[in-house]
């Protein structure tokens, strides 16, 4: 499973995006990069600047009104806000749900999810019920649901924006590794620029409503990151320019 050997080299391309909804309100205005395998893009932007509304665009949920996206997107990855778990359902169960959805025989799925469950520090919690979960294990059990599909390409929209900053940190080091493992083009929605700065090879800043992306900065740091790198001076110097130009997408 989830060998970088079996994967194409597949990415993620934005071209000339723009999307204007039905009461006349432009979130995204010229939106051009490209994602491609084994890189991990994070977007930072203000409130209401068509982050999330980007994702939407890429995995189909939304057609932009102008430009156009280009991705496989039969085994898109994406890790919403929520957990969204089936309350009815076990860890075991939830993390099995896409597999069957895609028609995956029951015997292969349960290998597949086993090995998701496994990868993200889950294991000996599969017949655990979402109540009985952390905010954490709930993230964890989302990410292994996706990774039984092994995307190509991964949406995170601000997945860990709900737990307390340790968890976070912890779940940033897993994805990390998770990232290193499988190579996947990774896109990345966040709040937090030094989340951004950790986790990423390049970080976009957006500008405020309609959406632009005003700067862009390719993150020096090797990986595997330890979490020291938090407090390195150029991690301080990076993120305090990241800081600045997201401040001015304000004006």
């Amino acid at each position: 499973m989830f060998s970088l050997s079996d994967i194409a080299v597949r990415s993620l391309s934005f071209d000339d995006i723009g999307m204007t909804f039905p009461d006349g309100t432009e979130t995204l205005r010229n939106i051009s990069f490209d994602v491609s395998r084994e890189e991990f893009v994070t977007v930072v932007g203000p409130s209401g600047c068509g982050k999330s509304t980007l994702l939407k665009i890429a995995s189909g949920l939304l057609e932009p009104t102008a430009g156009r996206v280009n991705v496989d997107r039969d085994r898109l990855g994406y890790v919403f806000q929520d957990a969204t778990l089936l309350p009815w359902r076990t860890v075991m169960g939830n993390v099995e749900l896409l597999a069957e959805l895609h028609a995956v025989d029951a015997t292969t799925r349960r290998k597949l999810a086993q090995e998701a469950i496994d990868l993200v520090g889950l294991t000996g919690f599969e017949n655990h019920y979402p109540k009985s979960l952390s905010g954490g294990m709930k993230m964890r059990a989302s990410l292994a649901r996706t990774l039984t599909l092994e995307p190509p390409v991964f949406l995170f929209d601000e997945p860990f924006g709900a737990v307390d900053e340790i968890t976070r940190e912890h779940l940033n080091d897993e994805t990390q590794q998770l990232f290193l493992r499988e190579g996947f083009a990774g896109l990345f929605i966040t709040h937090s620029i030094t989340e951004a700065v950790f986790m990423s090879t390049r970080v976009l800043v957006m500008s405020a409503r309609p959406g632009r992306i005003v700067a862009e900065y390719d993150i020096p740091f090797d990986y595997p990151r330890h979490p020291d790198l938090r407090f390195d001076p150029e991690f301080a110097r990076l993120s305090g320019e990241i800081s600045h130009a997201l401040r001015g997408g304000h004006s």
